[in-house]
Parts: C-alpha cells; sequence; structure tokens
C-alpha cells in the first residue's frame, strides 16, 4: 500500500424529508445570504425550489436565485453566478440539483473567492486559495460531487470540457433524500448507476498499493450498485434501492475508494470528457459507450487487476487463463450496460465521429492530461485515438 491522506468534511444528513433541515444548516455554517443554484426546472415543478425558499423565508434567511445549470455545465452561466453573487453580497452557495448545478456551484465559489479569470483553474494555468463555501442538495445519484472535492465545466468556445478538484470546494453539508431521486427518468438513473460505478472502477484498475479492505469497500460497493441498478430498472419508486444507489455515489467519490493506492486511472473519464464536450452527451452514458474499448486496450497491462474485478465483482468462474477470465469480466460489464439500457459503443451511443473529429477528440484529451495519463496503463494521444476508434 501507499501512503494516503483521507479528508471529508461534509456533513451528511441522509433520509426522508431532510430537505427541511436547509436552514438549520446554513445558519450552523455561518451563511446570511444565500446563491441558490439550480438546473433547468426540475426542482422547480417538483415543489422542492419553493419548499427550499419558504424555509429559508421562515428562517428569515436571504437569497437570491440562479437557474439553468445543464449537463455538462456551462462556463457563460458560471461566469454570471460570479457576477451575481458580488453583486449581491452572497456568502454562502446552496445547489440544489444534481453534479451540475453543484459543479457550477463550486466553479462560482471558485470566481467569488479567488481574483482573475475562474477558467484558469479548469485549464491548469493557476491554483485556487479559496471556495465560497456551499451546501448541497442532491437530487440525483450519479457524480458523488455532494463529498468530492472536484468539479467539471464546459468552456462553450472550443467545446473543451475540463476538471478541477481541490479540497476548498468540498460541500460543508449534503442533503440526501432518497425520495427526491424517484422522478428521475430511467435513463437519467442508469446512467447515475453507471457513472457511480466507473468513479470506483477508475480507483480499481491500478498498478500499485492496492489494499485489501479498500479493495473490499471498492468491490462491495459495485456489486450494491449492480445489484440495485437491476432493481431500479424493473421498480423505480423502489426507496431502499435509491437509498442504496444514493449512498453509494457519495462513497464512490469521496476518495474511500482509492485510499492506498496511486490515485487511480481516470483515462475513462477524460475521454468521456471529450465526447461530452464536443456531443453533449449524458456523462454516464459516454462512461460506458468508451469503457470497453479503454478496457480491451489495457487489460493486458494490468491482468491481475481485470481478473480479480471479474471473479469478484463480475461473478465470473475463476476457471481458465488469467487473460479468458478477464476478458470475461469485460464482457460481463457490458451486458450489464446492456440490461440498463446503457451504450456500450459510440453508435450505441448515437455518435457517428469522423475522422477528424476522433483526432480533435484524442489531441484535445492529450493535451488536457498534459501529453499522457493513465495507470492500467500510460496512454499517450495515438493510444486515445486508437481506443476512440475502436469504440465506434
Amino acid at each position: 500500500m501507499f501512503d494516503f491522506k483521507y479528508y471529508t468534511p461534509t456533513k451528511v444528513v441522509f433520509g426522508k424529508g431532510t430537505e427541511s433541515k436547509v436552514a438549520e444548516l446554513i445558519k450552523e455554517f455561518g451563511g446570511t445570504k444565500i446563491l441558490i443554484h439550480y438546473g433547468s426546472g426540475s426542482v422547480v415543478r417538483s415543489g422542492l425550489l419553493k419548499r427550499v425558499t419558504d424555509t429559508l423565508d421562515e428562517a428569515g434567511i436571504s437569497y437570491v436565485t440562479l437557474g439553468g445549470a445543464v449537463p455538462n455545465p456551462h462556463l457563460g452561466l458560471v461566469y454570471e453566478g460570479i457576477e451575481l453573487c458580488k453583486k449581491e453580497g452572497v456568502d454562502f452557495l446552496l445547489a440544489v440539483g444534481g453534479g451540475s448545478a453543484i459543479d457550477s456551484a463550486k466553479a462560482i465559489g471558485y470566481g467569488v473567492a479567488n481574483g482573475g479569470d475562474v477558467w484558469d483553474f479548469y485549464d491548469y494555468k493557476r491554483q485556487a486559495t479559496g471556495c465560497l463555501p456551499l451546501g448541497v442538495i442532491l437530487t440525483i445519484a450519479a457524480t458523488g460531487s455532494e463529498m468530492s472535492d472536484s468539479s467539471v465545466i464546459t468552456k462553450e468556445d472550443g467545446l473543451v470540457k475540463r476538471g478541477y478538484s481541490s479540497d476548498y470546494s468540498r460541500p460543508r453539508f449534503a442533503i440526501m433524500n432518497p425520495e427526491l431521486t424517484m422522478t428521475l427518468p430511467d435513463y437519467q438513473t442508469a446512467c447515475g448507476c453507471t457513472d457511480i460505478m466507473m468513479h470506483t472502477m477508475e480507483r480499481y484498475f491500478t498498478q500499485g498499493g492496492n489494499m485489501e479492505i479498500t479493495d473490499a469497500l471498492a468491490e462491495g460497493l459495485l456489486r450494491t450498485v449492480k445489484k440495485n441498478a437491476i432493481i431500479l430498472r424493473d421498480d423505480p419508486n423502489s426507496y431502499d434501492a435509491r437509498a442504496e444507489v444514493m449512498w453509494a455515489g457519495s462513497l464512490a467519490h469521496n476518495g474511500l475508494t482509492g485510499c492506498g493506492n496511486d490515485g487511480g486511472d481516470w483515462m475513462t473519464h477524460k475521454l468521456e470528457h471529450e465526447l461530452g464536450g464536443l456531443y453533449d452527451v449524458a456523462h454516464g452514458a459516454g462512461l460506458a459507450a468508451i469503457w470497453g474499448s479503454w478496457a480491451r486496450y489495457v487489460y493486458k497491462n494490468c491482468l491481475p487487476r481485470f481478473k480479480k474485478f471479474a471473479i469478484n465483482v463480475m461473478d465470473v468462474a475463476d476457471e481458465g487463463t488469467d487473460e479468458e477470465i478477464a476478458l470475461k469480466g469485460i464482457e460481463a460489464m457490458e451486458a450489464f450496460y446492456r440490461s440498463i439500457n446503457m451504450p456500450t459503443n459510440l453508435r450505441e451511443l448515437g455518435i457517428t465521429a469522423s475522422g477528424d473529429d476522433l483526432a480533435i477528440m484524442a489531441h484535445k484529451c492529450a493535451v488536457g492530461v498534459g501529453g499522457e495519463m493513465g495507470s492500467a496503463r500510460v496512454l499517450n494521444e495515438d493510444d486515445m485515438l486508437n481506443i476512440y476508434r475502436n469504440s465506434q
């Protein structure tokens, strides 16, 4: 194992009706003027936003609102939020929604707390020295942003999608009521389950530092999400399955399943970021579409981990060569994706990419990772292009 630091400062309030606790949590963490940041309207239609504002009104907490966060959240809205916060004297952010609203709020927080252009952080030109404090009312189990240090933003000019991570942006609190996820379309639920599993798998397929206890936690989380994704496919109103997936989403991306290893591979996410930036696809679906191609490209370089994954997560029998077992595990994972109506290649994702587009994505990806990256196998721009080609 490798040395590690594990930092999870977020206070979690989990269960039915917990959104009613929002005012007391904001007061606990010192908020006096709030920006409520949310998405494209579902929190309005469901009545959640009104319940939140009614609670703040009753508590005498002042607020302004900014909707419009979309999947692959846009830099333009971040700039708008920064200016609104400065104009209104906002000292605390409340994201109501899923990863898009949370990531956008984090970027707004960076922009308020630091001078200059907030995109500099996502473009790796400088490091943040702070972030406006924020809390979360989670409505989608997927990104784990409610407990993580990460945020992903898309710059409309050039369709560049980049992530930035800093402990400054970890939410002060996260309110998680699984009932709030029951209005999600089935496709979005499946995308969320895929993203949750990928956050764990990115940390699992590594070349060193793996711990037995961390592996057991990761494998258990993956099996749990796999099981409950099928339950939710057949019974979207299962509270228990919603709760299992929601909590798994947080644990998958708060660092727990990476303790002791080399930090993870993350190339499936980096490759998908370019798909999301260019084609604006749902993140989870993009991950499912690219993973099989990535896995077949790298598995020989990380064969013990792929074999272990096949046996302990995908229930492949320990029979045959290590390579045969590993390939059966990859096939089983793709079969699971199809069982929850997720794509396993770009064609199933609805994308017909030209050779030029594939080359552009590979180049952007290489630039975004500083030339090369990966743990299961270090990938350069040529490798990235080959994986894109193989995923068609």
